[in-house]
């Protein structure tokens, strides 16, 4: 697989990890420095989003993957990915969002991870 390729693998797997609420799954495919900043600015540690999935503050229950765009550039890479999103996040209802999340990754010995995502809708 080239690096594109692990990429797309990595950002679907994140997926299914949010949706199972795993745990596990999303410690391997976020760098332990892993900041998410949301659409209202909002920022959390990796450790404090894993926390918020798990306990149900942030509730998904699917992705659909419309677009990808993926540049590699040695070991650093951008993914601009842009999915519909339905989820129940902070005590709201359940809705479908047009997501677009732009993740930072680095690849190191052990693979590809997530450094930074910034959430937007488009």
């Amino acid at each position: 697989m080239d690096d594109r390729q692990q990429i797309y693998a990595l950002y679907e797997r994140m997926y299914k990890a949010m949706i199972a609420k795993d745990a596990d799954v999303l410690r391997q495919v976020h760098a332990p420095d892993f900041v998410l900043v949301h659409m209202t600015g909002m920022r959390q540690s990796c450790e404090e989003y894993i926390r918020y999935i798990v306990n149900g503050t942030l509730n998904y229950y699917s992705a659909e993957t419309e677009n990808l765009d993926i540049t590699v550039n040695g070991n650093e890479a951008v993914l601009r990915g842009r999915s519909r999103v339905t989820a129940a996040v902070f005590g709201g209802g359940r809705h479908t969002w047009r997501l677009q999340l732009l993740f930072h990754l680095h690849k190191d010995n052990s693979g590809w991870l997530f450094t930074r995502s910034e959430a937007s809708t488009y």
